[in-house]
C-alpha cells in the first residue's frame, strides 16, 4: 500500500474527457451487483470498503493531449506513443503526487491501438517507456470499459491493478510447503527485426508467499536457434546470479531454502549446470522442471453407479488431480472442477464451455515426490494479480515471463535491469 494509505490517481485523456475519466473512477467506488457468472462472482463492495483505502483522482496531477495528435498519413500510431510518453515524463516530475497513473483511450484512436502486422501494440509500448522511470499505468478503453455490461466483474479486476500497481498486495499464496522457497520462471523474447533479431531472457522472481513480482530483462544475443532459444552455461549463471541478488535485496541478504526454477523449452545439461553455479553453495535444495501446457492429453472423471460399474461424471476431472508418467514426468489438472468453490457451496467448473486439459511437468534436477512440485504449481496459478478468475491455466512463474517475454518482443529497446512487474500489467 502507498505510504499515504490512499491510492492517489494521476490522469491523461484528450481535451474533453477528464471528466468522462473521473465519472468512470467514481464507479470504482460505488457498489455493484453481479450480473454475469453469478455462481462466482460476488457482490463488489466498493473499493474503499474492499481495500480500506481511497480512491482519490488528483486534479494537479493531470495531462491533456490533443485529438488531434496522431495527424494525417502513416505514422500516426508512433506519434500517439511519443505524446503520451511525454506526457508521462512530465508526469514523473510530480511523482511525489500521485500512485499510478490512468489513460483514457478514446475511440477515435482505437484503430491506432495496434498495427496491421502485429509489430506496434500501444499497451506494450507505453509500458516499456514508463517502467525505466517508475511510472505505473493503467490504460482503459473508451470503446470497451466505458461500454461493459459487466460493470461488477469489471470493477473487481480494475480495482486490483490499481491496487497492485500502486504497490500494495491484493492477497498472497497459502505457502504451498514448509520449507522456505524461492520460485523462478525463465521465458525467452525474440526482438528486433527480419534482419537482426535477438534473445532476451525475462527471469521473474518470487518468494515462498507469492511475493516479489520482480523480474530481470537479460539481452543474451543474436547467435541463437529462435525457435528454440537457450542459454549457455555462463549465461545462466549470469541470469541466475542477478535473480539470487534480487530475492536477497527484498530478503536482508537470506538466501531460501530451496529453490524451484520453472521454463517451457527444453533443460539443456549447461543451463542446468549454470543455475547450481549460481545458487548451489548457499541453496541445498534446488528443483528444474520444464513445464508444458499445450498436452494431448486429455481425461474424463469415473464414478459408480448402481451396478457396480462406473460411468463418465458429469464433473469434469477435479482440479488438483495428479497422474504419474514416470518417477520424474506426471500430469497436472490445474484446470478442472473446484468442488465447494461455488457461492452456495457447489462445484465450480472454470472451463464451462470445454473438456480441461492438464499440464505436463518433467523435472530435470531435484528429487522428492512430484506430489510436492504438483501442489506448488496450483498454489501459483491462483496468483494472477492482472485476472479475476478463480485460478490461469499455468503458474505465474510461467504466464507472468511468458506476457513479460511477448510484450518485450514488440517493443524496439528496454535496458538490461530488474524491474517490478506492476509496472507492465
Amino acid at each position: 500500500m502507498p505510504p499515504t494509505g490512499n491510492i492517489r490517481v494521476a490522469t491523461i485523456t484528450v481535451h474533453g474527457q477528464q471528466q468522462t475519466l473521473y465519472d468512470f473512477l467514481r464507479k470504482v467506488t460505488q457498489p455493484h451487483d453481479p450480473s454475469d457468472r453469478t455462481s462466482y462472482v460476488p457482490r463488489y463492495p466498493g473499493f474503499s470498503e474492499l481495500f480500506h483505502a481511497e480512491l482519490l483522482p488528483q486534479t494537479s496531477a493531470h495531462r491533456n493531449l490533443s485529438l488531434d495528435t496522431p495527424g494525417t498519413g502513416s505514422g500516426g500510431h508512433e506519434r500517439v506513443c511519443e505524446a503520451l510518453a511525454r506526457a508521462v515524463t512530465q508526469l514523473q516530475t510530480v511523482r511525489d503526487t500521485w500512485d499510478v497513473i490512468v489513460f483514457l483511450l478514446p475511440r477515435a484512436w482505437e484503430p491506432l491501438r495496434r498495427s496491421p502486422d502485429g509489430a506496434f501494440d500501444l499497451h506494450d509500448r507505453l509500458k516499456a517507456a514508463a517502467a525505466p522511470i517508475g511510472c505505473p499505468i493503467q490504460m482503459i478503453r473508451e470503446d470497451s470499459a466505458l461500454q461493459f455490461r459487466y460493470e461488477c466483474s469489471m470493477f473487481w479486476r480494475l480495482s486490483i491493478a490499481l491496487l497492485s500497481k500502486s504497490g500494495g498486495v491484493p492477497f498472497r499464496m497459502v505457502q504451498p510447503t514448509p520449507i522456505d522457497t524461492a520460485f523462478v520462471g525463465l521465458a525467452y523474447a525474440i526482438r528486433g527485426g527480419t534482419s537482426n533479431e535477438f534473445v532476451t531472457c525475462c527471469s521473474q522472481v518470487f518468494d515462498s508467499e507469492g511475493g516479489g513480482f520482480e523480474f530481470i530483462a537479460y539481452n543474451v544475443g543474436a547467435d541463437r536457434d529462435l525457435e528454440n532459444p537457450h542459454l549457455t552455461r555462463a549465461e545462466m549463471r549470469t541470469v541466475m546470479a542477478r535473480s539470487a541478488r534480487l530475492y536477497q535485496r527484498r530478503r536482508a541478504g537470506d538466501m531460501p531454502a530451496r529453490l524451484v526454477v520453472h521454463k517451457t523449452s527444453t533443460w539443456r545439461p549447461e543451463e542446468v549446470e549454470g543455475v547450481f553455479d549460481a545458487w548451489g553453495a548457499a541453496v541445498p535444495d534446488i528443483e528444474c522442471l520444464q513445464i508444458r501446457a499445450d498436452t494431448p492429453w486429455t481425461g474424463v472423471a469415473l464414478i459408480p453407479d448402481n451396478t457396480n460399474r462406473s460411468r463418465p461424471d458429469a464433473w469434469p476431472v477435479t482440479r488438483g488431480t495428479l497422474q504419474y508418467l514416470s518417477g520424474t514426468e506426471a500430469l497436472l489438472w490445474v484446470s478442472g472442477t473446484a468442488p465447494g468453490v461455488a457461492l452456495r457451496g457447489g462445484n465450480y467448473n472454470q472451463s464451462a464451455k470445454a473438456l480441461p486439459t492438464p499440464i505436463a511437468f518433467s523435472r530435470d534436477a531435484g528429487k522428492g515426490p512430484l506430489e510436492t512440485p504438483a501442489r506448488e504449481i496450483l498454489a501459483l496459478s491462483k496468483l494472477d494479480w492482472n485476472n479475476d478468475a478463480l485460478y490461469g491455466l499455468t503458474p505465474v512463474t510461467i504466464s507472468y515471463s511468458q506476457k513479460l517475454a511477448k510484450m518485450i518482443g514488440r517493443v524496439p529497446s528496454l535496458p538490461d535491469g530488474s524491474y517490478q512487474f506492476r509496472l507492465f500489467m
